[in-house]
């Protein structure tokens, strides 16, 4: 699509949307902001420069279409059609977030379980000194948590994905179209571990973390559990506005393995697994000190017998008595999968 049509078309939907946002729609009806893009997408070149006309022409209020109105409708239509790919910030001088700190654990005796957090170089640190642990301890297969991991860092989550993969293999690549280039992450060292890999991913996957996780399904034959990544596989660019704000711009765009851009598509789970945020949160938080296994696996359900019917107590009831806290009945229903595909992978090889 040439600029100067693209331009009308977001200008007609950002107008188009400020009117309609006046009229609330009935909630079983579309939104009329999705209803209007459908509208202006199927606008041929002639009829979006007739609309445009026609609404200069005829509109009720005149100064919602001054050029400074048309330029804000312009803007509006723009941000919200780039998924993503631009934003518009207040100021750089907003505290940073703390970093998500790296946990591992294993599962089931076997099962390493890695959780990445943030992309900092501690982290990475960190995740060396976890591999190792486990090929000490005989880890057959790792679980790789995505699922709080989020930074603009492609260095380091390369070097965090080296671990994992073979030599000599290419990562992904960050394209900047606009200028010319490409930047190709390599693997240039041999793997800590190699065995089976799952993948865990969801809405908060971002960034860096969605090109590992397509690095580590192409390279590593891991299987992806989960919901689809958050689509912003890009690398930004922040530009300083004459009043203080940031205007951050994606500036490349990651290619995986396969050739295929990551945005604003992202990455979609082999087997789709839902498990609500909060709850994702609560357990990520409780598990830094009472560990995950109470959130995978089923504990053993307790049974009214002769003993406890000569102490006069009963089990069954203490069991619905202590369930009655709302942590007892937080379960990872996303890492329980991929524990029960690895227990599945396990018994055909057997076989």
């Amino acid at each position: 699509m040439k600029l100067k049509t693209m331009v009308a078309t977001v200008l007609l939907a950002g107008i188009a949307s400020a009117i309609f946002a006046q009229t609330p729609s009935p909630s079983a009806q579309p939104s009329a902001s999705a209803a209007t893009k459908t509208t202006v997408d199927a606008l041929a070149p002639a009829e979006i420069d007739e609309t445009i006309r026609a609404l200069k022409s005829n509109f009720v209020d005149p100064n919602a279409l001054k050029d400074q109105e048309i330029n804000r409708a312009t803007l509006e239509g723009l941000l919200a059609r780039l998924h993503g790919g631009a934003m518009l910030m207040a100021s750089k001088t907003t505290t940073p977030e703390s970093p998500a700190p790296f946990y591992s654990e294993v599962l089931g005796n076997h099962i390493g379980y890695i959780r990445i957090g943030s992309l900092t170089n501690d982290n990475v640190r960190a995740m060396e000194k976890a591999l190792t642990d486990f090929t000490s301890k005989k880890v057959d297969a790792l679980v790789i948590d995505l699922r709080a991991t989020s930074s603009n860092d492609f260095d380091i989550a390369a070097e965090m994905t080296k671990r994992l993969v073979a030599k000599g293999k290419t990562l992904w690549t960050v394209r900047k179209t606009a200028a010319h280039q490409d930047r190709a992450f390599t693997n240039d060292r041999d793997p800590v571990f190699q065995g089976t890999i799952m993948v865990l991913i969801d809405g908060e996957t971002s960034g860096p973390a969605e090109a590992m996780a397509a690095a580590l399904k192409a390279h590593g034959q891991a299987l992806l559990i989960g919901q689809p990544s958050a689509g912003l596989a890009v690398e930004y660019s922040d530009f300083p506005l004459s009043s203080g704000k940031i205007l951050r711009i994606a500036v490349g765009e990651v290619v995986g393995p396969n050739g295929q851009s990551l945005f604003p598509g992202g990455v979609k789970p082999d087997l789709p697994v839902e498990l609500s945020p909060a709850q994702k949160h609560q357990i990520f938080a409780l598990s830094m000190q009472r560990g995950l296994t109470t959130f995978v696996y089923e504990r053993e359900r307790p049974h009214f017998n002769e003993a406890a019917l000569i102490a006069g107590t009963n089990p069954e009831f203490d069991v619905r008595q202590q369930r009655r806290n709302p942590d007892e009945n937080l379960h990872d229903t996303v890492l329980q999968r991929a524990v029960d595909v690895i227990a599945s992978l396990a018994v055909f090889q057997k076989h």
